[in-house]
């Protein structure tokens, strides 16, 4: 696959950590693939000089604490959504069920499991989110992957229910997501637009992403009944960004501004600030490109210190969950840029690392993925953990 190299000297703006070691391997999703240094760049769009410049910029030392596990004995947890009175649900890739978790004493409740999953590679049931109206509505939206596609469905959640029997039947909200064995994206949000985002693989086949008819490799912007939002940069269409290569992360900071993580192929993971209808350069740009259509990421590492699945912002930055990378990374932002060198916190201590859920002020919710198959679990994987960041 044809890619454009990545400038051997950054801008002056950039920052650099220390390489880690390659173990090579070609690139596919969270698969193994090569190795290297980390750094970040200014060179990304965004906001006004000026709006930048009235913004508190965060420390460049942060810090984390895990204060306490939540909950363990997980399979293959994937998504995950804090409900607005408490409790977290927990989608499971490989067993297709929505679990309610009791935040405070780790108590499961299986709310039931969501017909249709395909569970094979890295599909099956991945993100979850919670329908701007649940507080009304009680809708559970689910991207999943099927024997035919990926799609987005939602769900009454009726708590009142025995449990098992707790959710309704899918409604289908968006069909026709490639799918794959490899790269079938999964994160869903809904953004403060009140729209729902998805971020989707191009399935394996790279020229996808460049496809603007294909909704794979793609950040997707839709309403909750699943059309193409109001002021989408294509007509009639639900693209807001493409030629990504498999998005896993979605998170907005304080102004409302959003940033994706992206798994790179042999070279580059990507952190990348998006902008409407903004080409992100894959296959054609893996990490930073000299070609000035393409937008470059406001953070990039080597693939053995990232595969970065779920994002979050708090404090002041972007908090990026790595799957091989089995660390836990801190971007602090200006504006849409990276102000510091990118922080690694938790390495190797938990494994790998999927999703990362803001929890109000200082707290994260983190999950683990040693159970998907490529991981090594150890006695009460997965967890969920609760951090305390800054």
């Amino acid at each position: 696959m044809q890619r454009r190299a990545v400038t051997a000297v950054l801008a002056a703006t950039a920052f650099l950590l220390t390489a880690g070691c390659s173990s090579g391997g070609s690139g596919g999703g969270d698969m193994p693939s090569g190795g290297g240094s980390v750094s970040s760049s200014g060179a990304a769009p965004g906001g006004s000089s000026s709006r930048q410049a009235a913004e508190e910029t965060p420390s460049a030392k942060g810090s984390v604490r895990v204060v306490r596990t939540v909950a363990q004995n997980l399979k293959t947890p994937w998504g995950l959504a804090a409900l607005p009175g408490g409790g977290l649900l927990v989608s499971s890739r490989d067993e297709g069920t929505i679990t309610r978790i009791d935040e405070k004493t780790g108590k499961k409740t299986e709310l039931g499991a969501v017909p249709g999953v395909s569970a094979s590679g890295e599909g099956g049931l991945l993100g979850i989110a919670l329908s701007p109206g649940y507080a009304a509505d009680h809708l559970i939206y689910a991207y999943l992957t099927t024997d035919s596609d990926n799609r987005i469905v939602r769900m009454l959640y009726d708590a009142k229910k025995p449990a098992g029997q707790q959710l309704g039947a899918p409604d289908t909200v968006l069909k026709g997501i490639p799918k794959g064995f490899i790269h079938n994206g999964g994160r869903i949000a809904f953004g403060p637009d009140g729209m729902l985002y998805a971020g989707t693989g191009e399935s394996g086949s790279g020229g996808l992403a460049q496809d603007l008819k294909s909704l794979g490799g793609k950040i997707l912007r839709i309403t909750p009944e699943g059309n193409p939002a109001p002021g989408n940069p294509f007509p009639d269409s639900p693209v807001y960004s493409y030629g990504h290569r498999n998005v896993q992360g979605l998170a907005w900071d304080s102004r409302q501004r959003l940033f994706a993580s992206e798994f790179g192929q042999n070279t580059w993971d990507e952190l990348n600030a998006i902008k409407p209808g903004g080409n992100y350069g894959w296959p054609d740009a893996e990490g930073t490109s000299a070609d000035p259509k393409y937008i470059n990421p406001i953070a990039q590492w080597h693939t053995d210190q990232a595969s970065p699945s779920g994002t979050a912002y708090a404090e002041g930055s972007i908090w990026m969950a790595g799957l091989r990378g089995q660390r836990l990374w801190r971007i602090p932002l200006k504006g849409t840029k990276a102000s510091a060198a990118p922080q690694a916190f938790l390495k190797s201590t938990y494994g790998r690392l999927r999703t990362v859920v803001a929890a109000g002020g200082d707290k994260l919710w983190l999950t683990t993925s040693n159970t998907d198959g490529r991981g090594k679990p150890k006695q009460g994987d997965d967890r969920i953990l609760e951090l305390e960041v800054s």
